[in-house]
């Protein structure tokens, strides 16, 4: 089932709306995603990405009807957030179960945009019959992973030093969520 038809723009409260993603909002999320591989350890690439590419991965998950939501500011029509699930693995075996990705501007951080992402998509890949969640988190961000904890994901798994960023090597935390899908 197409996620056009299964959201509805969630006002967060006064100041915040999520919504389904846009191409005309791809340039603002890229802005976000682009400082955090420049500056963060919440994803462990290290080259900042086109708009060329960012456009086909908005693309690529349309085509695979899974969604990239935004939280946005409606005081200064700014995009604060955003989060999207895309599939775990290619591997057939795998098809019901998603991992994601949630990024935040750093101005808007320790708001609750991050959990009311996370809270929207959790309930788009209930609606979309996912049965798992996967979430793969840098070992040193505690935040994400109480965030994680508290929205029912569990801890299945730890990989030291399987990856790098600013030239040290990184652990790798593996979390799940059972979602509540026939």
């Amino acid at each position: 089932m197409p996620i056009s038809t299964q959201f509805m723009p969630h006002i967060f409260n006064k100041y915040y709306k999520i919504r389904l993603a846009t191409i005309h909002d791809l340039e603002q999320i890229l802005a976000i995603y682009n400082h955090e591989i420049l500056t963060g350890t919440a994803n462990w690439n290290d080259q900042a990405v086109s708009l060329t590419d960012y456009q086909q991965r908005f693309q690529d998950l349309q085509q695979q009807q899974f969604p990239m939501i935004v939280v946005e500011d409606q005081q200064l029509d700014r995009i604060a957030g955003y989060a999207y699930y895309s599939a775990f693995r290619s591997i057939s075996g795998y098809r019901h179960s998603v991992e994601h990705s949630v990024f935040i501007d750093p101005s808007y951080a320790r708001q609750g945009l991050g959990r009311a992402l996370m809270q929207q998509l959790i309930h788009l890949a209930t609606q979309q019959h996912m049965h798992m969640m996967v979430a793969a988190i840098d070992s040193e961000n505690r935040g994400s992973i109480v965030l994680h904890e508290q929205l029912g994901f569990i801890q299945t798994g730890y990989m030291p030093q399987i990856g790098q960023k600013f030239g040290q090597w990184r652990d790798l935390v593996l979390m799940q969520l059972q979602l509540n899908t026939p």
